[in-house]
């Protein structure tokens, strides 16, 4: 088994007054070396965007692109047609593929939209663009490891174009479990949204975040009232042949 560590406050940062951001992997002015991508998760940004600000229209192609408000609303908009609000309690995945616009913002008049934005690279490149959004309520379980992305159209979740499962827990103190890969040649990115959890031996607080690779099973213990995000992907492009 291995693993890379990345603390809460090691995490790159930038506040933009209208955006307080904070970045896991090298993004926008944040470059660090080794800390470009864990697998083919290529971005966890945490983002807190106050009240009228946001991101105006941009382009983005060839990215599996999954936004998870925490707090708040997204109001997004895009060159497909779509105009959506998305809230805590919602997830949107949009396949950028051959190229898309759009746009994402806070609609409120008070009150912050703190939103996890996850990229992760596709498995087939110059694919059609689409957009979906689904409520996770109906999934959502205390004590249990719930699926809201998979790779699989008929599963639990949202579709994403790639070999790559995310899972939330919303777990009590004392809480204790596993989680087996399904993938080989896949790793987990965990990130503790709330709360603190111990992960084969590794302890991990809020916001913290740990990537494991060459292992096929994470054993887990909430430490505390927790809420924790498991992202698995494949470690590199040929994982998903």
């Amino acid at each position: 088994m291995k693993t890379i560590l990345h603390t809460a406050n090691s995490r790159g940062h930038a506040n933009h007054g209208w955006l307080d951001t904070h970045y896991t992997f090298s993004f926008s002015n944040y470059y660090n070396p080794d800390r470009i991508h864990f697998g083919l998760l290529r971005v966890l940004n945490d983002d807190l965007v106050a009240a009228g600000g946001g991101f105006g229209m941009h382009p983005h192609d060839n990215m599996e692109i999954i936004s998870i408000p925490l707090q708040g609303v997204i109001e997004h908009k895009d060159s497909m047609g779509n105009s959506e609000q998305i809230r805590a309690g919602e997830i949107q995945v949009m396949s950028a593929g051959t190229g898309v616009f759009h746009s994402e913002f806070n609609p409120e008049a008070e009150g912050l939209l703190n939103l996890l934005q996850i990229w992760v690279f596709p498995a087939v490149r110059n694919t059609k663009p689409r957009y979906s959004q689904i409520s996770i309520e109906g999934l959502a379980k205390p004590d249990v490891l719930y699926q809201i992305v998979s790779p699989n159209a008929d599963d639990d979740g949202a579709w994403i174009g790639q070999q790559a499962w995310f899972h939330l827990g919303d777990l009590s103190k004392g809480w204790e479990g596993e989680y087996s890969l399904k993938g080989a040649n896949h790793g987990v990115y965990a990130f503790v949204i709330e709360g603190s959890v111990t992960i084969n031996g590794q302890a991990l607080g809020r916001r913290d975040g740990m990537g494991i690779y060459e292992t096929n099973k994470l054993t887990i213990r909430s430490e505390e009232p927790s809420r924790i995000l498991l992202m698995e992907v494949p470690m590199d492009a040929n994982s998903n042949k």
